[in-house]
């Protein structure tokens, strides 16, 4: 399959994820691929250089947030950017089908679903919390001054790790055809910060 996206390393792939935070954050968006003729090519095939997994919070919006348009990101969004059973295979479509050069799960400040864990008042997304619970363990095992910030970033790192679960993206991940990044994004800034491991 020929790269629409024009993107062939896991490098220039998140060389242009930052380029296009950069824009935003600048506000010197260029809102690209957003026309009728590219509505055209895209109507028999995808092919999306980047895997971005994120909370389904208003205010993080990947398409915006990386200044990227029709076809370019392939986007699961959920309560905690967490991934369950139906993410991650949703990943793995991507992956197997697609040919992406990147898979970025990407936390975001003052996130509802882990401000819940971290609070314990979970009563009405059990599965959701259940999945963010080691992160937030592990932050306060390690008593951060803002505990809220320091789980949204692990349970990010936590769920790109799961992400290896699967041979298929571990495969590909050995390959070096596609890399894995935890990433946190500032509502205050618009700037995405990508998280070591």
């Amino acid at each position: 399959m020929p790269f629409i996206h024009g993107v062939h390393s896991p490098k220039a792939a998140l060389k242009r994820l930052k380029d296009g935070n950069k824009r935003f954050v600048d506000e010197k968006l260029l809102h690209p691929d957003r026309t009728h003729e590219r509505r055209i090519t895209l109507v028999e095939a995808q092919s999306p250089f980047a895997v971005i997994i994120t909370c389904s919070d208003s205010r993080v919006v990947p398409e915006v947030i990386f200044d990227e348009g029709l076809g370019d990101l392939f986007v699961i969004r959920i309560a905690g950017n967490i991934i369950g059973s139906t993410e991650l295979e949703s990943v793995e479509f991507a992956v197997g089908v697609l040919s992406p050069r990147i898979i970025l799960v990407m936390g975001h400040e003052n996130c509802g679903a882990v401000d819940a864990v971290v609070k314990g008042q979970t009563e009405g997304i059990p599965y959701i919390a259940n999945l963010i619970e080691p992160s937030v363990v592990k932050a306060k095992s390690m008593h951060p001054e803002n505990l809220l910030e320091s789980s949204v970033k692990l349970n990010a790192l936590q769920m790109s790790e799961l992400l290896l679960k699967s041979s298929l993206i571990k495969n590909a991940v050995n390959s070096k055809t596609i890399a894995i990044y935890g990433g946190y994004y500032n509502l205050k800034t618009g700037s995405v910060d990508i998280l070591e491991r």
